[in-house]
């Protein structure tokens, strides 16, 4: 093995007066353990309901007034009526639905809240946004929009839950759909 010779390596560093000169300089690490210390514990705050103008902690059904029953509603123990929407904000409902408490594939909804594509539609209805026909006019715009981008499937529910379905894609297909209906007026 041949030898080295020490002339021709780099000079070492020298240290700057006032600098500490090792990892553990005097009383660094206890300094940075000190200033850790004196930070208040972060806050946990819910989710934001991102939206394509920035976050904002909104609830998903913003924009949109809250079912409010009648004197006649409560008299007669009914519950309120529903609050009259288009096909095109019941897929957006949903959409913000989906994205306000989790997606899922497989079943309707879990206990965790998270929801598919059905339950989130189920959910926005059962809260009293738009009525059964509503929901059937927004299905039918979801398979117009699986067909027409070669998505085919006999439901969106089957689309939701195919192994290859992200919710990412959920997003966009409800997203389609909703820009379809709002052309069509629906």
């Amino acid at each position: 093995m041949p030898r080295t010779d020490l002339t021709s390596l780099p000079p070492l560093p020298v240290p700057l007066p006032g600098l500490p000169t090792g990892p553990d300089g005097p009383g660094l690490v206890a300094e940075i353990e000190a200033y850790l210390a004196s930070l208040p514990a972060p806050a946990r705050t819910p989710a934001p309901y991102v939206c394509r103008y920035g976050s904002t902690l909104r609830p998903w059904s913003a924009g949109h007034p809250a079912p409010r029953a009648t004197l006649l509603d409560r008299a007669l123990r009914r519950p309120a009526r529903p609050v009259p929407v288009s096909a095109a904000d019941h897929l957006r409902l949903a959409s913000r639905f989906i994205g306000a408490h989790g997606w899922l594939q497989g079943a309707m909804w879990d206990h965790s809240g998270r929801v598919c594509l059905l339950g989130a539609q189920a959910a926005v209805l059962a809260y009293g946004y738009g009525t059964p026909a509503t929901v059937r006019t927004a299905r039918a715009q979801l398979m117009e929009v699986l067909h027409t981008t070669g998505h085919p499937a006999r439901s969106p529910d089957e689309y939701n839950d195919r192994p290859t379905t992200r919710e990412g894609d959920v997003h966009l297909l409800l997203d389609r759909a909703a820009a379809r209906a709002a052309r069509l007026g629906l």
